[in-house]
């Protein structure tokens, strides 16, 4: 599993940051979705599944190989 992050398309709302900050931060500038790791461990897949669905801009994707 793999975590994309589209920061165009972001709209800085935080709940990735908020739910799963061993992933997600927000940039200083703008508020903007940071990806801090693209490979979640095994424990963390179904909060990244959860934080992919909740995105109110549809910025992050997961990508299965």
């Amino acid at each position: 599993m793999r975590v994309r992050a589209d920061r165009e398309a972001c709209v800085g709302s935080g709940l990735c940051a908020l739910r799963l900050p061993e992933l997600f931060d927000q940039s200083e500038d703008d508020g903007t979705v940071l990806l801090l790791r693209a490979e979640p461990e095994p424990d963390q897949e179904a909060a990244a599944l959860e934080v992919v669905e909740v995105c109110p801009s549809r910025a992050l994707r997961i990508d299965r190989a």
